[in-house]
């Protein structure tokens, strides 16, 4: 284990030296082609915060309405059925949307319901097997100025809803 640490640890830094050695091998201003894409990556964020400002409103604005309780209990009958705990869904439905309200909805759920039980391990694996789709669709989409993202958009949830039923249907076959 303290091999793998280390490995992680030192990571970074390797890479790092890795690429300016080649820079330096290739005869290349490594400073300066770092300082244009800093420069770059600059615009971007400005580019990037209409977009971001919008998604954090929207994920305000449904964590607070209670819209998400209604949600959950119009979907209730078929997550039953499937098996599904209930005390996830408020995750699986945020996660698609927002990595920080999802994150707040996890550590709430592993304090109430701990880290070692069913639930916990459901929400620890449906966290790392699914992605902020919403939020990452329309930052890249954005920033390059796709307009139609519907077949991404599908594929991308389809995924989740993927992540998150295999993360119940493993735990269940393993607890």
């Amino acid at each position: 284990m303290k091999i793998i640490n280390y490995f992680s640890t030192a990571a970074i830094p390797i890479i790092i030296a890795i690429i300016i050695l080649y820079g330096v091998i290739e005869r290349k201003k490594v400073y300066d082609i770092f300082l244009k894409g800093a420069k770059d990556g600059i615009k971007i964020v400005f580019q990037l915060i209409p977009t971001l400002i919008g998604i954090f409103v929207a994920v305000g604005a449904l964590r607070n309405s209670g819209i998400l309780d209604l949600i959950i209990n119009v979907i209730s009958p078929l997550t039953n059925f499937l098996k599904i705990p209930s005390e996830i869904m408020p995750l699986a439905l945020l996660r698609p949307i927002s990595g920080s309200a999802s994150i707040g909805v996890a550590v709430d759920i592993m304090q109430k319901y701990g880290t070692d039980t069913f639930i916990g391990l459901v929400t620890s694996t449906i966290m790392g097997s699914t992605e902020t789709t919403l939020y990452t669709i329309a930052i890249y989409t954005g920033c390059v100025g796709i307009k139609k993202t519907r077949f991404v958009l599908l594929a991308a949830l389809l995924a989740d809803l993927a992540g998150i039923i295999a993360s119940v249907v493993i735990w269940r076959i393993l607890s």
